[in-house]
Order: structure tokens, then sequence, then C-alpha cells
């Protein structure tokens, strides 16, 4: 029975043969023995084939399987290695190999990693991103059924946004055009106004925006997030707030080699609940009055900052990490004309003073949610909507939702591939993307 790596410590001095298998990682002859590096999913094994062990002309990548006797030795890989009786090449890998996976990645330009996604993939520490993003998604699940979410798939095809926005995607289907899904919203609050309350979804969206950024790709993976019978969006931020301390506490206990292949760490539990709520007019201010502390000169007009931009975001962050002891913050009461059409008023319908009950979470300088409380009054929705240039006979399908009774709601979405990459401190989203897609790339 084959043993994994990792596990191979504890059959180390028994008499008896195990089998390992995978591919080969690096191969060093030195004449009568031969050392080489076997690699899993779960480590790196060394392999010594000495006189007397038939040793097959190997490449690195092949895929071999082997029996031998495992023992110890603190100079492998792991602590232990393995004497090998038999080799067995299962799939021989091409020698002239387009990407060196036993290499540096940083030595590795972006566009050669992702052409060669299939091999840069078996790169341990290209790797190890994935298994933390697998434990985001875990986590993410976990807490919230806890919670007594219900978990929901929605169409990826629809026949309009509830965004109000043109950068959709457009698809044929048989006679008539669709596009793909920019956000879940519509079914969220049609699951929650159907009575299942709280729910959460995990999917792929679609944004086609002209962008090449290193924040920004075309389809990405989208934590969704909604909630009935809520005052304000300060409950969906208290809920945020306790859903990534739990992402971190699990990615703290289950990746901390991941982690630490990265050099990176995550906030702790207490960290996390001091994260600041400020809202945006004093986020401006804030990131003004940090402009102004990092230079010690007045601000002209043209350095000062006016929205929350990406400056507006590393400033915030770095004022949240000096002053509360964590690089996380959650900007509010963003103006009407930030929001989409369906935000809730602050102060109600109507009121305000032109702010809503809305929020972004800002993370090591970078947005990674957006979130709100939303329109539930039937009248007060199909009043939003010339006021945002929507004709309302074109959104009869999310009124509906409405119009026989919805409880106040909000929600929120965090981008899987942005919390990713800012965990991890990776240059760009796109290497927190298994196979992402951008304005050129759509292979492989």
């Amino acid at each position: 029975m084959r043993i994994l790596v990792k596990d191979m410590a504890e059959a180390a001095g028994q008499t008896t043969e195990v089998e390992a298998a995978g591919w080969v990682h690096r191969i060093r002859d030195m004449g009568a023995i031969s050392f080489v590096i076997l690699r899993d999913r779960s480590g790196l094994l060394q392999l010594v084939l000495g006189e007397g062990t038939p040793k097959p002309e190997l490449t690195l990548e092949s895929v071999i399987r082997v029996r031998g006797l495992p023992s110890l030795n603190e100079k492998a890989p792991g602590g232990v290695e393995l004497k090998v009786n038999s080799l067995e090449i299962l799939s021989r890998a091409a020698p002239d190999l387009p990407y060196q996976v036993n290499g540096d990645p940083s030595k590795t330009g972006l566009e050669a990693i992702l052409d060669n996604r299939p091999l840069s993939l078996r790169n341990p520490r290209i790797r190890s991103i994935f298994k933390v993003q697998d434990t985001i998604i875990a986590a993410f699940v976990a807490y919230l059924r806890d919670r007594d979410f219900t978990g929901i798939k929605s169409s990826k095809l629809t026949a309009g946004t509830t965004e109000g926005g043109t950068n959709l995607f457009q698809v044929d289907y048989f006679d008539r055009k669709l596009y793909l899904a920019q956000s879940p919203q519509l079914y969220k609050e049609a699951a929650v106004a159907g009575g299942l309350e709280r729910v959460f979804e995990i999917g792929p969206v679609y944004r086609a925006e002209k962008h090449d950024t290193p924040r920004h790709i075309n389809e990405y993976v989208s934590l969704d997030v909604e909630m009935g019978f809520i005052e304000s969006e300060l409950e969906l931020i208290e809920l945020e707030k306790g859903l990534l301390a739990h992402i971190f506490e699990e990615l703290a206990r289950k990746n901390a080699a991941d982690l630490e292949a990265w050099g990176a760490s995550v906030p702790d539990s207490g960290a996390v609940a001091r994260a600041p709520t400020v809202s945006y007019d004093d986020a401006l201010k804030l990131v003004n009055e940090e402009q102004v502390r990092g230079t010690g000169r007045a601000l002209s007009a043209a350095s000062r900052i006016f929205d929350i931009n990406p400056e507006a975001e590393r400033l915030l962050c770095e004022w949240s990490l000096r002053e509360h002891g964590v690089d996380l913050v959650f900007v509010n009461a963003f103006p009407r004309r930030y929001r989409p059409f369906y935000t809730y008023p602050l102060g109600g319908e109507g009121g305000g003073g032109g702010k809503t009950m809305s929020f972004d979470a800002i993370f090591r300088g970078l947005e990674i949610t957006s979130g709100s409380r939303r329109l539930h009054d039937y009248d007060a929705f199909i009043e939003a909507l010339p006021k945002f240039g929507l004709n309302p006979e074109n959104m009869t399908g999310y009124a509906r939702i409405l119009k026989y009774g919805c409880p106040p709601h909000g929600g929120f979405a965090i981008g899987c591939e942005r919390l990713t990459q800012k965990i991890l401190g990776l240059a760009n989203v796109k290497e927190a993307s298994l196979f992402p897609r951008d304005r050129r790339r759509v292979e492989p």
C-alpha cells in the first residue's frame, strides 16, 4: 500500500518494505549511488539507489513508484530517506521541460508560470497557495453553517444585471442573448425572501472590465453572504469580523507550513476584533492626515485624496496597524452615488443626507469585501430606479422578489483570490487563481 511522504517517518526502522509514488523532483548521480528526491502532494522524500538496485534512466518530473525500507536521516528532506529495492516508471516525462518545477518561482516571470500552469502547479511553494485557499473556503463554509446559514448554488447565466452596470460578458443562448453573472445578488435576495433567511454561496462571477492591474481579474471566486432581519450594515461588519477571525485561526492551525513558505502570518482573533469601523467622510480625513504625517508638508490641491482609491486603502491600513494593531479596517456610510441602486439609505428611505448603509473591508491595503443593507420595500425600490438611470420595466424580476413581502436584509461578498493574495503577500491576484482569465488570457 502506498504511503504518503509526510507519513514516511512513522514507518522508519521497520523491516517490511513500504511503497511510495510521485514525481522525480531532483536527481543527484554520485556514480555507485544516486540520490533522487521524490515529490508527492504531501512533501519531499530522499530516495537512495545503491549498488545492486536497478537505476533506469530517469528524467525530471517522471512519475515513479518505488519500494524499499525507510530510515531516519536528519540531513534528508523531512528527516527520513528510503533505500530503494525496486523502482517502476509509471510515466516518463519528456526531457525538454518548459518550466523548472524545482526552481524558485520568485525568479520566474508570472506569464511563464501561468503559461505552464500544469507544470508550475507542481512547485511546492506555488501549490501551497491553493492549499491556503482551500482552507479559506472550508472555514468560510463551516463558520456560516454553524450559524444556520444555508449554502445555495445560483445560475451564472442571467437576462440582465443587478449591479446596474454595463460591464457584462454576452453569451449566445439559443435564440436570445444572455450574460455571465456579475454577482449572485438577485438569487441571494430571492433565497432570503423565499424563507431561507440566511444563505451563502461560493461561485465564479464575471466582470467585463478592461483592467490590467495586479488587483483585477475578469473571472474570480466570490464568497457571498446574505442575511435577513438586520437593522444595519453594522451587523454585517460584526459577522464578517467573526468570519475572518475564524478563517485566520484555521489557517494558523492547518497551514502553518504554507504560510511559512511565503513568509506570511495572519492576525489573531483579538486583532480582528479591534479592526476599526470608520465612516467614508472620516476615512478621507484620515488618509489626508496620513499623507501630511508621511511627508511633513501641507497638502496641495493636486495631492489631496477625494475618494477611497488604492492609495487611500493603503494609508487606511497603515493607520489601523499603527493605532489598532491590525491592518484591517471597515469603511461605512458611503455616499449613495458610489453605491448600487439597491443600497439602503442611512436613516431610512429618503434620509441620511445621501449616505448609505454600506461598507467595504480593506485588508493589508486592498479592498477584499463590499457589502450593504439592501432596499426591501417594493415602493422604495421602484422609486430608486429612475434616480440611477434604470427602467422599472427592465427590473421586473428583481422587483417581484420584494413585491410580496421581503424582510430587511443585507449581505456582502469577499473576493477569494484577493483575500488569498493579501494573506500570502502575493504581488498579483492572478497568482491566487488556478487558471486566471484576463483580457488576453483564456488558456490553459
